[in-house]
């Protein structure tokens, strides 16, 4: 029975590939100890991931596209020496998705990080899959244990949502708008989303394990199957930016805003949802399990639900899917 390739023995040789140039494949058969039919296979196996490999006799084989690894070390080395003293930040090249494996991990290792460069079973709300192509985006889980369970609990995607926008604001990224309950988009098209799921039990500790995908460098042709509107980082500035800089700045803000969350809850960032509010003053459909209801978008109130006025009456909506409607039917 055919051996499965590690993570270990591919990572060595995806290094060497990521400057983009090219790379005979006698030297790289000869760095990894393997035959020139070895090395075949796992230049396979980077196709496989998703990753665009050229290969020409006489020249050997490089990426279509640069590649800016993630690097625990560096994501380390970017936080403020308080963050580097108490986070845990690992980095995986594949994992099925960081949020499960940081669940199934427990609380003990608390505060602590996950990054993976792709997933294969990479979540969104209400169990859609998350299109995560190798090292285009940024996949990051973090773990955090609450010692007594937070007022206003629901309201915790807004305020991470709040705290990334704080991360990408040295960007300069003009017209970043945050979507109850939980995206983050640019304009008309999503560019990230969060996925916080909970452990515990009310009146004692709480551990939650918050996800965000965020697009950074991911192109067309390998997003295909994404059937709503989308957009990057490097689409909305110009050009990418450092990944393992993003985390770091993303990672040094969920921190702070969690500190701040377990001892003051939504409060304090709700003037700032405020202003980035995707919906408010908007018309939007919403999807409930009872039918369809149509309205305004009225902001959020400070357990973080949802407000919309619809039928001469004020909805407090606390789940279910929100679309923008193109037909703007009232003000804020």
């Amino acid at each position: 029975m055919a051996r499965t390739l590690s993570e270990e023995q591919l990572l060595p040789l995806l290094r060497t590939l990521a400057d983009g140039a090219w790379h005979s494949g006698e030297a790289l058969a000869a760095d990894a100890g393997v035959t020139r039919a070895a090395l075949s296979k796992r230049v396979r196996k980077l196709l496989a991931w998703g990753l665009e490999v050229e290969t020409l006799p006489g020249r050997g084989c490089r990426l279509a596209q640069p590649l800016d690894l993630l690097d625990a070390d560096l994501i380390r080395g970017a936080l403020s020496p308080s963050a580097r003293g108490r986070l845990t930040v690992q980095v995986r090249a594949g994992t099925d998705s960081t949020n499960t494996q940081l669940i199934s991990a427990g609380g003990a290792g608390d505060p602590q990080a996950l990054l993976a460069e792709y997933q294969s079973g990479g979540r969104g709300r209400h169990g859609r899959s998350w299109h995560s192509p190798f090292g285009a985006n940024l996949y990051l889980s973090l773990g955090w244990t609450f010692a007594q369970w937070p007022a206003a609990l629901a309201a915790l995607p807004l305020a991470t949502g709040v705290a990334t926008a704080e991360a990408l604001a040295p960007l300069g990224l003009k017209d970043l708008r945050l979507k109850w309950p939980n995206d983050l988009w640019h304009r008309d098209a999503k560019l990230g989303g969060i996925l916080i799921e909970q452990r515990g039990k009310a009146g004692g500790a709480c551990r939650v394990v918050i996800g965000l995908g965020l697009n950074v460098a991911m192109r067309s042709a390998t997003s295909a199957e994404i059937a709503r509107p989308w957009t990057s980082l490097a689409e909305a500035l110009g050009q990418a930016p450092s990944r393992n800089a993003l985390a770091a700045g993303i990672l040094e803000q969920w921190l702070a805003m969690l500190e701040r969350y377990a001892a003051e809850g939504f409060a304090p960032f709700e003037p700032q949802w405020r202003a980035l509010d995707l919906m408010r003053g908007r018309a939007v459909t919403v999807q409930l399990a009872g039918g369809e209801t149509r309205g305004i978008a009225r902001g959020v109130d400070e357990s973080g639900a949802l407000l919309v006025d619809a039928g001469g009456e004020r909805h407090r909506i606390l789940s279910g899917e929100v679309a923008l409607r193109t037909t703007v039917e009232g003000t804020a």
